[in-house]
């Protein structure tokens, strides 16, 4: 089972999402570069790569660097493929952190396609489903907070996440209106997604802790491990990072030797695929930690991070980005939320999900194909 042919179309969608405070002047189109890669027996899977900066970029990375690896190679030499963008990485290329791991989402899917299973039981499933929170909103006041935080709590979604980024008044303010608009009974998150001062950060733990939010996310940039060693050891509060921290499990357990989170985060995009965001997992069980799965900002690779979250064990939230409709492409249907907020992992073959190539087909600006020639 050899993948043969590799396929990309780039999408342009003339979407900007972020405010200027994290776009800094530079376009951020939202562009994604759809992947398909499909073996010489008949699967193929198609995945999302990230392309918000720039479509191009991301093409052209695939074409030249990542794909050469992966064509001719069979399906379950994954961990061979794995270690070996390892290598072509350290020996100058530094490609983008995000472009490993959709190529090895879809090795995955085939072999699980292969199977006839949905990916999490290809795994070893250990759920069906998990309450599911809405992250990624970005507003100017407290009250756009509120709204849409009541929003989300009617459809039952228990459990919000709020992106303040504003000075750290701004987000005790937010934090506070949050609480008292949502009630005790909503578990809430903050990930101010910031630079904090060592001294801000526990100021900002100490409000949350009285208001019992159920943890503080990156405070600091993943690098300032003193400063989060020295925060996990002050606040009562558990504080998650590694959300962008590189090398995968290597780089994770830094943090976690250094004594510097409580809570570790990975996810199928910016981990190096399924495979390192399982090595996170694994590695963060052995330590008693909690690995939170991240949101990829993107539907169809969100749904991977699904299978993983119920392919292990110590995972208690799937992280929904919202508005839902700006980040499902190219999934075809959105994702689907019961009764109560929780979300229920397909069972269909590889991800269980459809994928919309009618609008493929109406935003791509550039579709390229390499092909096996061994």
């Amino acid at each position: 089972m050899k993948v043969v042919r590799a396929e990309t179309w780039l999408c342009r969608r003339d979407a900007s999402y972020f405010d200027s405070k994290r776009t800094v002047g530079a376009p951020m189109p939202w562009d994604v570069v759809v992947l398909r890669l499909s073996t010489d027996d008949g699967f193929s899977s198609t995945v999302g790569c990230l392309a918000a900066r720039s479509g191009k970029v991301v093409e052209d990375y695939l074409h030249e660097t990542i794909l050469p690896v992966v064509l001719g190679r069979d399906v379950h030499d994954r961990e061979a493929v794995w270690h070996e963008y390892w290598t072509v990485d350290r020996h100058l290329t530094f490609f983008p952190v995000y472009l490993p791991g959709p190529v090895d989402v879809a090795l995955w899917e085939l072999a699980a396609l292969r199977a006839g299973l949905p990916l999490y039981k290809y795994l070893g499933g250990y759920r069906k489903r998990l309450p599911v929170y809405a992250s990624g909103l970005f507003h100017d006041t407290a009250e756009e907070y509120v709204r849409e935080g009541t929003y989300y709590r009617d459809r039952g979604i228990r459990a919000y996440k709020a992106h303040p980024g504003g000075p750290w008044q701004k987000d005790m303010e937010i934090h506070q209106s949050l609480r008292d608009a949502l009630g005790k009974d909503v578990t809430l998150f903050s990930d101010p997604v910031a630079e904090y001062t060592l001294d801000e950060a526990v100021r900002v733990g100490r409000h949350l802790e009285k208001l019992d939010y159920r943890w503080l996310e990156e405070p600091f940039r993943d690098f300032e491990l003193s400063k989060y060693r020295r925060l996990c050891e002050t606040l009562d509060i558990p504080v998650a990072a590694t959300e962008t921290t590189r090398g995968a499990h290597w780089g994770v357990a830094q943090a976690i030797a250094l004594g510097g989170v409580d809570i570790v985060r990975a996810d199928v995009s910016w981990k190096n695929g399924v495979t390192g965001t399982l090595k996170i997992a694994h590695l963060a069980e052995a330590f008693g930690i909690n690995c939170e799965i991240h949101t990829t900002t993107m539907a169809l690779m969100d749904v991977a991070n699904l299978h993983v979250s119920c392919a292990v064990r110590n995972c208690e939230f799937f992280e929904y980005f919202v508005p839902e409709e700006n980040f499902r492409f190219p999934m075809k249907d959105p994702l689907k939320i019961s009764e109560g907020g929780f979300i229920d992992v397909p069972e269909g073959p590889g991800l269980g999900v459809e994928v919309d190539w009618d609008g493929i087909d109406r935003m791509c600006v550039s579709r390229r194909e390499t092909v096996f020639s061994g």
